[in-house]
This record gives structure tokens, C-alpha cells and sequence, in this order.
């Protein structure tokens, strides 16, 4: 499913028009970025799912193409944790 098949989706569920549920996809996804990514907070939606910034150490690795080892920096990622229901949904 693509965004515009989800902002389809989602209008037809709530009753609202596809602009207005692709500006509630739009904010949420904006929230989501700016308190996960810059602020690092945890977002949880209990039962569905968790955005939590994860911070990954420097770290020495190996060019698989020539053996040399090369050093990784240290860097920022987001983790997503489904949730109990949406496990169950999905099996």
C-alpha cells in the first residue's frame, strides 16, 4: 500500500475527504519525525506500535570487496516496535 492508497483508506474510514485525511497523515508523520529524530523522545500507540530513536557506537567493520578494514562512525536510527495487536492481526 502506498501513501495515496493509505490516505484512500483512511478517508474512507473516518468519514473524511481524501485532503483532509492526507493533512492528518501529514501531521502525524511530522510529529512523529520531529519528536523521535530531534528531540529523542519515544512515541508509543499501545497495542500498535513504538518510534524510539536508537544511537548505534562507532565501530571498526570490513570492506567485504577487499578485506581492509574500515572504521563506521557512530550514528542515529529510528526503531519501530509493533505492538501487540498488530502482531496478532498480522498472524
Amino acid at each position: 500500500m502506498n501513501r495515496a492508497e493509505l490516505v484512500e483508506a483512511m478517508a474512507g474510514k473516518a468519514g473524511l475527504t481524501n485532503k483532509d485525511a492526507d493533512r492528518a497523515l501529514g501531521a502525524l508523520l511530522d510529529i512523529v519525525a520531529e519528536n523521535v529524530a530531534k528531540k529523542g523522545d519515544k512515541i508509543t500507540v499501545p497495542g500498535y506500535f513504538t518510534f524510539e530513536k536508537s544511537s548505534r557506537a562507532a565501530r571498526t567493520g570490513r570492506n567485504p570487496q577487499t578485506g581492509e578494514t574500515i572504521q563506521i562512525k557512530a550514528s542515529n536510527s529510528v526503531k519501530v516496535k509493533a505492538g501487540s495487536k498488530l502482531k496478532a492481526a498480522a498472524n
